[in-house]
């Protein structure tokens, strides 16, 4: 039985440049490129699941600048799963975009062992920010005010 998900995925964009992370102790062929997405639970809308996903993910806390729509996401063989992606662009205060800092789920959902990242600032252009692993880059066409 395929299992219907509900997740967010978080677009944080600054002067051409979107935050991404790379898992730190994860092979990048397992793990890729990503950007702070994640589960909403049980009774949370998707608005503030997105705020709390990047903030758990990144430490950053932000605001919602636009809803960019959603799509569904075949994640199998990986899992079992079938998700529905509510992509949203949000907004932090201004950051430097050489900064790179470590990030990570000390306890994660799934009860599995902590887990680490480095965050940073991919530049958009010349389709860098198309390498994002899993359909995470679904929606990067609709992003405006970069």
């Amino acid at each position: 039985m395929i299992k219907p998900v509900r997740k967010v995925v978080c677009y944080v964009v600054q002067r051409e440049h979107l935050l991404v992370f790379t898992h730190n102790a994860v092979p990048m062929e397992v793990t890729g490129v990503q950007v702070p997405a994640g589960t909403i639970r049980p009774g949370e809308k998707p608005v503030h699941a997105a705020v709390r996903e990047l903030q758990e993910e990144t430490g950053l806390a932000g605001r919602i600048g636009k809803y960019l729509g959603q799509s569904r996401y075949d994640l199998r063989p990986m899992r079992q799963e079938i998700a529905t992606r509510h992509f949203y662009q949000l907004e932090v205060p201004v950051s430097d975009l050489s900064a790179r800092w470590e990030a990570g789920e000390p306890d994660p959902d799934d009860g599995g062992s902590p887990v680490s990242w480095t965050c940073w600032w991919m530049p958009l252009n010349q389709a860098q920010a198309h390498v994002l692993a899993g359909g995470l880059g679904a929606r990067l066409g609709q992003l405006g005010g970069r």
